[in-house]
């Protein structure tokens, strides 16, 4: 073979193998726009957790069937109003509008099922979004009420400054409904509440999702020093009232304290209306503070 062949030869070698890696990176970049692609799919079915809807049906929980019933039409009443404030003209006199604290003035009246319920009928909204928090550190209850498994949540985001919170929020089986679990109890709750991070995630919350309104389903007020921490984050405020055992002297002790910026509601729980319906969820009102 000649000189000249010779070069030819090597020429078209070289030509060869420029274009095998021509071809070795183009795969390579559509595996990686590929695996991209995927990859939220994956995170998103890793964060799921599947809502035992026959179980809420059971509890009395508004599960939307398509049949109509008083309980669907109460919790309108109530969102409505909240939306209102949350993405109307109010929305411009108030600090994050959009988080909203549900509490009451003591222990065991209702406000975790109020909590969940006004939650689920935000969730049936066409053009919004919700996240339910169980910033009830003290005595979580979110989890076992939707009947799904204890994980990690907002106890262990606060705890470690690395943690993201994407790893605490969970997309449930229902559409439009997100959770963060309130995650293990530790005796630094009202610290950890307090502290800057903390702050930074309410803001966050806040403004990262501009059609998410976000339900904290908070401790009770009255000799809790975590809710009222919880309130100065806050733009709304459900105080649940038992009917015939929350007295006047307690709903003023409850709200007494609150950030005079809030907009604070009133849902009168319990109300006996029927002798068929003895057990229900009416009345809502907003009222300034005296």
């Amino acid at each position: 073979m000649s000189t000249i062949e010779k070069a030819l030869a090597k020429k078209k070698d070289k030509a060869l193998d420029n274009s095998t890696q021509d071809i070795t990176n183009e795969q390579v970049e559509a595996e990686k726009k590929a695996g991209d692609k995927t990859a939220p799919k994956s995170v998103s079915t890793t964060n799921l957790l599947n809502i035992d809807k026959s179980g809420l049906t059971t509890k009395g929980y508004l599960i939307d069937t398509g049949a109509r019933k008083s309980i669907k039409d109460e919790f309108r009443q109530i969102k409505r109003k909240l939306l209102n404030n949350a993405f109307g003209v109010a929305s411009k006199m108030l600090n994050h509008p959009n988080l909203v604290m549900i509490s009451s003035a003591r222990p065991n009246e209702g406000k975790t099922f109020v909590a969940i319920n006004l939650a689920l009928s935000i969730a049936l909204e066409q053009d919004k979004t919700v996240l339910l928090v169980d910033a009830d550190v003290l005595r979580p209850s979110i989890n076992r009420e939707l009947g799904v498994e204890q994980t990690e949540g907002l106890i262990e985001f606060l705890l470690d400054p690395d943690k993201d919170v994407s790893e605490v929020i969970f997309n449930t089986n229902i559409d439009k409904l997100k959770i963060i679990p309130a995650g293990n109890p530790h005796h630094l709750s009202n610290e950890l509440l307090a502290s800057e991070k903390m702050a930074a995630l309410a803001n966050e919350l806040a403004n990262r999702y501009p059609d998410r309104v976000v339900i904290f389903d908070c401790p009770p007020l009255v000799g809790v020093t975590e809710t009222l921490v919880l309130a100065n984050l806050m733009g709304q405020a459900l105080i649940v009232v038992e009917e015939s055992k929350t007295s006047i002297a307690n709903i003023k002790e409850a709200t007494e304290s609150l950030n005079e910026d809030l907009a604070v509601g009133l849902v009168l729980n319990k109300a006996i209306r029927s002798h068929k319906d003895l057990y229900g969820y009416y009345g809502y009102g907003y009222g300034e503070k005296e």
